[in-house]
């Protein structure tokens, strides 16, 4: 499985914070329960991070009215073996 970093924003307006926040905690999936918010520090969206096979399958866990909105970006962790392959692979 594959980690995934989901960012879904929303208006700036407190109905439409109020809606954001209640379509997920009402879906009860515990990745959208456990979403961090920061409508409080002026920044009008969520974030997650799930794990799914692919890109397609992260946006799926969404509620259909947001998924249109939501980025979707691939988490992925390196090494220093990593960088230093990547740094060959570029000089060759």
């Amino acid at each position: 499985m594959t980690r995934f970093l989901i960012e879904v924003p929303h208006e700036a307006r407190e109905a439409a914070c109020a809606r954001a926040i209640q379509t997920f905690l009402q879906t009860g999936s515990h990745f959208l329960v456990n979403a961090d918010w920061g409508c409080s520090d002026g920044e009008h969206k969520a974030w997650l991070i799930l794990e799914a096979e692919n890109k397609e399958d992260a946006q799926f866990a969404l509620p259909p009215s947001l998924r249109s909105e939501a980025r979707i970006v691939r988490l992925n962790k390196y090494t220093m073996k990593d960088v230093e392959e990547s740094r060959r692979h570029h000089e060759s």
